[in-house]
């Protein structure tokens, strides 16, 4: 691989502008298919297996005239206390603001609080609420449609009522991705200058990985209305495709330089990067698509949709720096040095001479120090790590509603009118879908069912049974005593689906399944846990034999497994103590603490294996590397902090900061979490595990690190990430290392 690689670079040196043109034709190509792209994308949130799902499927066949992915918003009325919100003076409010609610875009219903007796007035006549309507979906949210809900508010609020609403349009439509990119891209463009003295080094892999994430997320963009690719989906796989773009532009960019050191020209020192960096780049591609790729098992569309729309930006970012760097690389010439450096060697613009003062870089004396006590600070690291990682323990899972939005936004004031005047079971009722059986009376049959769960515990009340236009389906309402996300709900639905249906499908001959929000909760949560075995299974297995394939090693590999799930653990921690317990939340913006996602785990498991592999292959490559040609396992890991570790510190540095920059700016809870989580465990797993666990372990085990079954050895290709038939090639065309075309000292790169 190293030698295709090799003269792969080489080509795209010589063609250089061929090259560019080819990414900016095919950016163009991609984005007039966005531009193309029109339609409503639908939120396809399903649970393929669940009992949830099958009544929401049931449910759609059989009452056709109810759109599922319709918004609706809830607008709830308070008056003062010992006011009554039926009275004349503030009915005629009411439905003034109602008229005027009906009169908005995409409005096809506005339900009447006063209706049937007043059955949406709560029992002490001071809360009221109302149900609008829209014909749209997530994706047809506009300015107007919020604009209008909110001044239909205001009205309401004139007339001396508080008046408040939930729901999607209430939220409005969300402006994310671009203000984070920005920030992510400036502390990049700062973190590279200081690693590479020059402005045009600094920003070579920024513009590269910029355009990389254009071509992914304008493909999701042209995709989105055939695939319903979300928002989201976008955001998460820019914010993914970033970071590692960067990150793989940054390795093979240094690696150039310093083979430019080392004396070679640049075509030459262009292929040597790409055959050597390249080849760390492309596993390390690899283990991030597989781990994104792999969520598609977990069967939920969501997540799998994300996973391959990230995995497949991934892919872009590994394309663009085997071909647009090299390429980019030609482009700049002398000046991918600093200025001082081009004025002090004119002729070259090339560094000469050993390390400042003749002294060792600070990853040198950081590897040393560390092999001068490996136990006691692998023993140090676990401990941190494993006291991160505690609060894990206690994390409750669930999903994001309007009663964890900020306490002084409109949902969740409304979320909790709603709660203080029916309950706060009202914010996520559980429903009941009846299916009649031969000869079943299906009206006698919700009764009986209402009836029975009237008298239930846990319950408060049930609404009267919807019918479909044949009869031969309901469904009941049932309101629970407790929230949606309250571990007394998901007793209910246990006890319900357990105990109670079964003894009600047999009393009245229908077929009952138990769906709503707490259930759906409840199922995805499931969903989730059930999958994750299977996940890390496949998922560690895959990249487990591509490991062994690139460093030739069990223990290596083993060793990069183990210290993931260490860093996974922690982040989650982290993750459990700010957003769930609180701690610090205020610092990134986090209002209100609640359950964290059910999908976190997984995603961040998915995601985290494919980084955490990245810094693994970049830093233990030059480690294999420096063994095959001779030195010493202790030695070889000086080697490789001598050569990588500026550069793998700069790259976490960037990804963090990416990862940081869409947390803190938005609003978007989901991406917030996802964020953070990322950001964290990059911070842990690069710092800790990849640059203080790894040499630790390494310089116990010593030479041990690189054994390999025999029979193994025989039977697996070899890939050659180390560039050791790279060297042969070259010795055998007379430009092996010996045979540089300038006299020149070698340098460090750092």
């Amino acid at each position: 691989m190293a030698t295709f690689l090799y003269k792969l670079g080489r080509l795209c040196f010589r063609r250089r502008w061929w090259v560019v043109l080819l990414w900016v034709a095919l950016l163009f190509g991609i984005g007039a298919g966005a531009a193309s792209s029109s339609g409503a994308v639908a939120e396809d949130f399903a649970l393929p297996g669940t009992e949830s799902q099958e009544a929401l499927d049931l449910m759609e066949e059989e009452f056709p005239e109810a759109n599922a992915d319709a918004l609706e918003s809830t607008v709830v009325f308070e008056v003062p206390e010992g006011q009554d919100i039926a009275g004349a003076q503030y009915a005629e409010a009411v439905r003034s603001v109602l008229a005027e609610l009906e009169s908005g875009d995409k409005v096809v219903g506005v339900t009447d609080p006063y209706a049937d007796d007043n059955a949406n007035v709560s029992e002490d006549g001071t809360i009221a609420y109302a149900t609008v309507d829209y014909d749209a979906g997530f994706g047809d949210i506009t300015d107007e449609m919020h604009e209008q809900l909110m001044a239909a508010l205001e009205t309401g609020r004139d007339a001396g009522m508080t008046v408040e609403a939930g729901g999607q349009v209430a939220l409005g439509e969300e402006e994310m991705g671009s203000a984070a990119e920005m920030i992510g891209l400036g502390v990049a463009l700062v973190v590279l200058f200081i690693t590479f003295g020059s402005l045009i080094a600094a920003g070579l892999p920024v513009i590269t990985a910029f355009i990389g994430v254009m071509a992914g997320t304008l493909g999701i963009t042209a995709l989105s209305t055939v695939f319903d690719l979300t928002e989201t989906t976008g955001i998460l796989a820019s914010m993914i495709g970033l970071a590692v773009g960067i990150d793989y532009a940054l390795f093979i960019v240094s690696r150039y330089r310093a083979e430019l050191i080392e004396g070679h020209e640049r075509d030459e020192a262009v292929g040597r990067a790409v055959g050597t960096a390249g080849s760390a780049v492309v596993f390390a591609g690899l283990t991030v698509v597989i781990a994104l790729g792999g969520l598609a098992i977990v069967n939920v569309p969501l997540l799998t949709k994300m996973g391959l729309a990230a995995a497949a930006t991934v892919a872009l970012a590994v394309l663009i720096a085997l071909t647009l760097v090299p390429a980019a690389l030609a482009l700049t010439g002398k000046r991918i040095f600093g200025r001082r450096v081009r004025q002090a060697n004119p002729g070259t613009g090339v560094p000469t001479g050993l390390t400042k003062n003749g002294k060792e870089n600070r990853g040198v004396r950081y590897a040393r120090g560390i092999l001068r006590r490996p136990a006691l600070v692998l023993a140090v690291s676990i401990i941190g790590l494993g006291v991160l990682a505690a609060p894990v323990a206690g994390m409750e899972l669930g999903l994001p509603d309007d009663g964890t939005q900020p306490e002084e936004s409109t949902q969740r004031k409304a979320y909790d009118m709603l709660s203080e005047g029916f309950g706060p079971g009202f914010n996520g009722p559980l429903m009941l879908s009846l299916e009649a059986g031969d000869g079943t009376d299906l009206a006698s049959a919700a009764d009986t069912v209402s009836a029975e769960l009237d008298g239930t515990e846990g319950i408060v009340g049930t609404a009267p049974a919807m019918f479909n236009s044949d009869g031969t389906m309901a469904t009941v309402l049932v309101f629970p005593s407790t929230g949606p996300s309250d571990h007394d709900t998901a007793d209910l639905v246990h006890h319900l689906r357990d105990v109670v249906v079964p003894g009600l499908e047999s009393d009245t001959g229908t077929d009952i399944l138990v769906t709503g929000a707490a259930a759906i909760n409840i199922d995805f949560s499931q969903v989730m846990t059930d999958a994750l075995v299977p996940y890390l299974a496949l998922v560690v297995g895959l990249a487990f034999l591509l490991l062994i394939l690139v460093f030739r090693s069990i223990v290596v590999p083993l060793k990069a497994a183990l210290g993931f799930l260490l860093s996974v653990l922690a982040a989650l921690g982290a993750v459990v103590a700010v957003f769930q317990w609180g701690w610090g939340a205020g610092l990134i913006g986090v209002e209100e603490t609640g359950p964290i996602m059910s999908m976190m785990p997984i995603f961040m498991v998915g995601v985290i294996f494919g980084l955490a592999m990245d810094y693994e292959v970049f830093l233990v490559t030059r480690m294999r590397e420096a063994h095959v040609h001779g030195e010493d396992a202790h030695q070889s890991v000086v080697t490789g902090f001598n050569l990588n570790a500026r550069v793998v510190t700069a790259a976490a540095i960037i990804m963090i900061s990416v990862f940081a920059g869409f947390a803190i700016p938005t609003d978007d809870s989901m991406v917030k979490m996802i964020g953070f989580g990322l950001a964290v465990a990059v911070l842990l797993d690069a710092f800790v595990v990849r640059m203080t666990i790894v040499p630790a372990v390494m310089g116990l085990i010593g030479e041990r690190a690189w054994w390999l079954p025999k029979w193994i050895d025989r039977v697996m290709p070899n890939v050659d990430v180390e560039g050791d038939s790279l060297e042969k090639y070259l010795k055998a065309n007379g430009k092996g290392r010996d045979a540089v075309k300038r006299d020149r000292e070698p340098a460090s790169v750092s």
